[in-house]
């Protein structure tokens, strides 16, 4: 029997509920497992229990099932390679094999809840491509991109993908990375034009796809019963190691400072943008990234504009809000609504 508080209990059972609807039945069942018989008698289950965070907020179950992948993938625990996928298991079998993978690897489990997810799922670049095309459509110029909660950097190569979004496809026919999408209503213009002359990142925590360790870290976050997106974001991260950029390791707020109050280049159009990161910011460091942004928003011209894009939870389930502000003028719209692995961007409200 689970020695977890209501709060806590609440924070799996919607997590293994969010995992269903998104795709993943082996990592729902994981984080229910967890709610229904995690204990104090691990340092990594007394961890879990005391957590002194917003376990929602903190997304301590996904932290949590992360660490049994991660385990699984380095081959460390011979009952966890016996039941995760491909191969089918039952309830107890997958409950008996997270157990005795707590007890073999307790330091292991009870370390890894240190760090928030970072799955820094590829396919959400459909949504970056979204916003770039209406970007290009509105302004005609090439984009200075700066991406906030970059991670390790995959979707800042957003233009260097192949996309099949249903009723059109864009980008390099060649390309390694195939995004699947499905773009729903009135779409941005495929044709219009995107081109990125700087790019730049910063996470407070980046991951360099260079490192196995790295590349190892961020494989275990995505759901293990997902083989196309872990194929998917290997062959993203083949690419970005191969790219001459490299996310910084920055707070949001000074980076912001550093790159959104400089003067803006004339002939570009100054893009911030960030995906399903603005809800683990302190509130204020939210403020201080707003008031960049409104440093950048005075210094907007016609030749030089700005533009705010982001896809970011909003209270509403199974999809995130999709929001694009642009000046000189401060016009801002929900331009779409996304799903949270970008299989799907709505654009019918934009």
């Amino acid at each position: 029997m689970t020695g977890m508080s209501a709060t806590l209990l609440n924070a799996f059972r919607f997590q293994a509920t969010a995992c269903r609807e998104l795709g993943s039945p082996f990592t729902a069942e994981v984080c229910a497992i967890l709610a229904e018989r995690l204990d104090g008698t691990s340092r990594f289950g007394r961890r879990i229990l005391d957590w002194p965070g917003d376990p929602f907020a903190d997304a301590l179950a996904l932290r949590a099932a992360s660490g049994f992948h991660a385990l699984k993938r380095a081959g460390r625990v011979p009952a966890l390679l016996a039941v995760y996928p491909p191969v089918s298991n039952d309830t107890d079998a997958l409950g008996d094999a997270i157990a005795a993978a707590i007890a073999a690897e307790d330091d292991f489990l009870h370390d890894w809840l240190d760090s928030p997810p970072q799955t820094n799922e590829v396919a959400r670049s459909s949504v970056m491509l979204g916003g770039a095309l209406r970007l290009g459509e509105q302004f005609g110029l090439p984009l200075d991109w700066h991406e906030i909660g970059a991670s390790m950097g995959l979707n800042l190569g957003f233009d260097r993908y192949r996309y099949d979004l249903g009723a059109g496809r864009w980008g390099d026919p060649n390309s390694s990375v195939p995004i699947r999408s499905e773009w729903h209503g009135k779409g941005p213009n495929l044709a219009a034009p995107v081109q990125v002359d700087r790019r730049a990142g910063c996470d407070i925590t980046p991951l360099d796809p260079g490192s196995r360790d790295d590349r190892e870290r961020l494989l275990a976050y995505i759901w293990a019963d997902q083989s196309e997106r872990l194929a998917r974001a290997e062959a993203a991260l083949d690419m970005a190691a191969a790219a001459t950029w490299r996310v910084e390791r920055a707070d949001a707020a000074a980076w912001t400072a550093l790159h959104l109050t400089a003067p803006p280049q004339t002939g570009r159009t100054r893009v911030l943008a960030h995906s399903v990161m603005w809800q683990y910011l302190p509130e204020p460091t939210r403020g201080a990234i707003r008031a960049n942004i409104d440093c950048a928003a005075k210094q907007a011209t016609p030749d030089a504009p700005s533009a705010w894009l982001r896809m970011e939870a909003d209270g509403q389930r199974g999809s995130a809000s999709v929001r694009l502000t642009t000046w000189p003028g401060g016009d801002e719209r929900e331009i779409g609504r996304a799903d949270f692995h970008g299989r799907f961007v709505d654009w019918t409200i934009g």
